[in-house]
């Protein structure tokens, strides 16, 4: 039993791949000391299935919305959707996951379409947003400097970070979380090492994007929220600290941002 606390704050755990050995995936990210995970949501129709997961194990929290790469399924009716499930279950704590995704798709205005109004319902619900941005963020920052200046900004984090430091100034300005993956354990993701040198102890989060990025050493391997812990061991060696300190930072940071306490 590990004797540390952790947070995955950003999983998807009712893909096929965890249809059969679940209940061995919760047993080990406990022995992991992982207290709490959100999983996120890429579509509207995952919705009920993560309600029931959240619902089933009490360490699991989820949030609502539309994937960029699955911005073709926006409609008029999905703002209401996304409304009435953020509002009838506590266990929502984001909207997301949004953002705009332009390494696989160019259907730019089909993107900001859906991104737009998700943002502006996490501000009306007082809730914060999931941000996926994949060769977007000039874009990304704009839309955002944009809802800033009208001060109807969310708060919210970038997940999966990929960016360079630069790019993570602006969105820190803006008052954003930062969330290292996997991906910060490569042995090549060298402008990502440095944003996790950078980044101030209490703008960072952790997370695996399960199943997807395992980090070093599960490379090549399905994800799941037990190697997080991974993911804190290596975010301590490049900020030269130790395991207990970025479990204590990066906790402490998800539950400022997600208010999970408020569910209590």
């Amino acid at each position: 039993m590990s004797d540390i606390e952790l947070i995955d704050s950003h999983c998807h755990l009712i893909f096929e791949n965890f249809e059969n050995d679940l209940e061995d995936v919760v047993k080990r990210f406990r022995s992991r000391g992982v207290k709490k995970l959100v999983h996120a949501c890429c579509e509207l129709t995952e919705i009920p299935k993560l309600k029931k997961i959240s619902h089933e194990f009490n360490e699991i929290y989820y949030s609502v919305g539309l994937h960029p790469l699955e911005a073709k399924k926006w409609k008029p009716s999905s703002l209401s959707i996304l409304r009435r499930s953020a509002q009838e279950d506590r266990r929502v704590i984001a909207i997301g996951e949004l953002g705009l995704d332009f390494f696989k798709n160019e259907n730019k205005r089909q993107q900001i379409d859906a991104l737009i109004p998700q943002m502006e319902l996490a501000y009306e619900l007082e809730l914060p947003v999931i941000i996926h941005c994949r060769d977007a963020a000039n874009e990304m920052i704009e839309i955002c400097n944009e809802l800033f200046k009208k001060g109807k900004c969310p708060k919210g984090v970038l997940h999966c970070w990929t960016g360079t430091p630069e790019d993570m100034k602006h969105f820190l300005d803006l008052g954003f979380y930062i969330s290292f993956s996997g991906i910060v354990t490569f042995p090549k993701a060298y402008d990502i090492h440095q944003c996790a040198k950078l980044v101030p102890s209490d703008k960072y989060l952790i997370e695996t994007d399960s199943p997807f990025l395992a980090p070093v050493p599960h490379r090549g391997k399905r994800n799941e929220p037990s190697y997080v812990e991974n993911v804190a061991n290596f975010m301590a060696d490049l900020r030269s600290t130790e395991l207990i300190t970025i479990a204590k930072e990066s906790s402490s940071n998800a539950e400022d941002l997600f208010k999970f306490d408020l569910l209590s």
